[in-house]
């Protein structure tokens, strides 16, 4: 039990790691005029990290242990239920969380988009911080490429959504606090995946693997990689292209 605690703050604590790039980003949005060009690259190579430890630390992970049935069950699974609630929080106004422009409504423009906005980086951030704690059942450490990725791509979301917000009218409290939240409940997500799958076998772990792995994927195609095609232009393939392979790099050479 003693060990069970340990591993479980163990994953709570870098959860909570990854999480706060969301918070850095945030502030660094809020007070620094960033070129929106530079927003956009930062994020296409944010998303070129995540796709690369998608694919060689979570998916190829969960295929030798659960099989590609459960794997491909599971991937696709967890894209759907993502799109689904995205879907849903798009109607209230959530639609363009992760943008750094004008896009954003304003609560005036649209009423509860503001917590729509709220719930949809929370949407975005649980599965990412989930697989942190299910790495660490799968190997007995938590995977070092995957905390890597999910702060190298929490840093863009978290700057171009408060640039985003800004833009919009919402104050520096409400932008500052939705960040900080979300961040302390990836620590917490990242708990939760640890203690609640604990005693679960290695292929129920890895299904559930997959089931975040696709949520993620959707994410990104949803949210992050239109945003860095839409200002980086001709860019953003080179650049998510540097980023997949510097996650490569760090889960061949870790």
């Amino acid at each position: 039990m003693a060990g069970d605690a340990v591993g479980a703050l163990h994953a709570a604590f870098w959860g909570l790691i990854a999480g706060s790039a969301l918070v850095v980003g945030a502030l660094v949005g809020w007070f620094v005029r960033v070129p929106t060009r530079l927003i956009a690259a930062v994020m296409a190579f944010g998303s070129g990290v995540l796709i690369s430890a998608l694919s060689f630390e979570l998916m190829d992970e969960a295929y030798r242990a659960s099989g590609f049935a459960a794997c491909a069950v599971g991937f696709l699974a967890g894209a759907t239920l993502y799109t689904l609630a995205g879907w849903l929080l798009a109607r209230q106004g959530a639609k363009h969380r992760k943008r750094s422009g004008a896009q954003q409504p304003s609560e005036a423009e649209q009423g509860g988009s503001g917590l729509a906005i709220a719930v949809g980086a929370l949407l975005d951030g649980i599965p990412e911080s989930m697989v942190i704690g299910l790495s660490l059942l799968q190997g007995g450490a938590v995977s070092t490429v995957a905390v890597v990725a999910i702060f190298l791509s929490n840093l863009p979301e978290g700057l171009s959504s408060a640039a985003g917000m800004k833009r919009a009218g919402r104050s520096a409290g409400y932008v500052h606090g939705v960040w900080l939240s979300i961040a302390l409940l990836s620590g917490g997500a990242a708990w939760l995946g640890y203690t609640v799958f604990g005693g679960l076998s290695s292929s129920i772990v890895s299904a559930v693997t997959a089931v975040a792995a696709g949520a993620i994927l959707a994410m990104l195609v949803d949210t992050m990689i239109p945003e860095a095609f839409q200002e980086a232009h001709n860019f953003a393939g080179l650049i998510t292209v540097a980023g997949f392979l510097t996650s490569f790099a760090l889960s061949k050479l870790a």
